[in-house]
């Protein structure tokens, strides 16, 4: 589980809670189009599986 993971934030965050724009601010995306590469741990499948329906990924 070295592999890195690309998250792509394409839904806007206004109007969604609280708990889930933290999950993404910690992820580091900030507006929509920003790509961040992230290291595959288990920890991070849990953030990307909170905001599935934001977001996009690519390993």
């Amino acid at each position: 589980m070295a592999e890195t993971i690309k998250v792509k934030l394409v839904r806007s965050m206004i109007g969604r809670p609280a708990k889930q724009r933290k999950v993404l601010r910690g992820m580091g995306l900030t507006r929509i189009n920003k790509t961040v590469e992230l290291k595959d741990t288990p920890e991070i499948r849990g953030m990307i599986k909170k905001v599935t329906h934001l977001v996009s990924t690519e390993e």
